[in-house]
């Protein structure tokens, strides 16, 4: 695996390549007039934006005036090396959205990126940045035991005040003392660690951050504070240098080698929960994909006393959200129609 940042953008390497063409084809030259056609001619501005999802990504190009340039989607597999364990390979995330960020970024003027993503994936990092297994995703459920642990640990009452949230198997915390118990050699070796997004802005800008919409999913925020929580960690015993500098959602969290911002982004669902309009309290969306989310803005950081919705930092700065999850919606209406339907179209 190459070393996060060392790969050269499509959009530089695109514009390197026209530009040796255009010096080496003197015998085909165009027309002064062409030429002075072709000199007026700017490139289109758009506005980028790179969702890494659970079966693939998904880019598109816009306008400034919100008008849909182009889409490009890029598919990877999904593992399941035992009942109940969901893995990927952080690579097919990064050669996935390179491929689709060329495809919409062709021949276009790239103002900025924005990056969204499946949460609470555990990508753990040495200290060259190199994956050291396959990230374990949001839906993986081998965690039981550690979320017990956790509860017990720091204590249910205080976990729900300083995160917004019980211990689940598909946070990040609980697999962070799964590898500690199961994988010891590997977890001697974490230098780092990220989520699944921001592997992708680590290859792409060789930044590493986060955002505090995505970090709410990680069990280890103070989501009120908006910070790592140093009293999990500590309860933990999580060493804080692992996690990454949280940002709010606009930020601008590195630059690829062309200069390209990229920003913090946020995680799938606070994204597009503000792109149908969720920004206050008020309005709610649903949204039924692999998973099944109810999204509403809170007024303040509230968290329910049971933590029988999810109370998580909003993509909007100084922001919070509640949101009720079904991790198996729509995928649970393709299992129906590939059990008994399966040659009804």
């Amino acid at each position: 695996m190459s070393r996060a940042g060392s790969t050269m953008p499509p959009f530089a390497r695109r514009r390197v390549a026209r530009t040796r063409c255009a010096r080496t084809s003197s015998s085909t030259r165009p027309s002064a007039r062409a030429r002075n056609r072709a000199g007026s001619a700017k490139p289109m501005t758009a506005l980028v934006g790179l969702d890494v999802g659970t079966t693939g990504v998904a880019a598109v190009a816009l306008a400034p005036d919100g008008s849909v340039l182009a889409r490009a989607e890029r598919s990877y597999p999904l593992s399941t090396p035992r009942a109940g364990w969901s893995e990927q390979d952080p690579e097919d995330w990064w050669v996935a959205a390179e491929s689709a960020l060329e495809e919409v970024s062709s021949g276009r003027d790239v103002a900025g990126i924005g990056l969204s993503g499946q949460m609470h994936g555990l990508v753990a990092l040495d200290a060259s940045d190199r994956v050291l297994r396959p990230a374990v995703l949001w839906n993986d459920q081998r965690t039981g035991a550690e979320c017990a642990e956790i509860e017990r640990i720091v204590g249910l009452e205080r976990l729900i005040g300083l995160t917004g949230n019980r211990a689940l198997p598909g946070f990040t915390a609980p697999k962070l003392l799964w590898l500690r118990t199961h994988e010891p050699e590997t977890f001697a070796r974490i230098a780092r660690i990220c989520l699944p997004k921001d592997y992708v802005r680590l290859r792409l800008t060789g930044s590493w951050a986060s955002d505090v919409a995505d970090a709410s999913g990680t069990l280890l925020l103070d989501v009120e504070q908006r910070r790592w929580s140093e009293a999990v960690l500590d309860a933990l015993e999580l060493p804080s240098v692992w996690l990454p500098p949280v940002l709010e959602s606009p930020a601008v969290s590195g630059t690829t080698t062309a200069g390209v911002p990229v920003a913090a982004g946020a995680g799938d669902c606070a994204a597009a929960a503000l792109g149908v309009g969720v920004d206050r309290r008020g309005p709610a969306s649903v949204v039924l994909g692999t998973s099944g989310v109810v999204f509403a803005a809170l007024p303040g950081y509230r968290p329910e006393e049971r933590a029988r919705v999810h109370v998580f930092c909003h993509a909007v700065p100084g922001a919070w959200h509640a949101m009720g999850v079904m991790l198996s919606a729509a995928g649970s209406l393709q299992w129906l129609h590939d059990t008994v339907a399966r040659d009804v179209s």
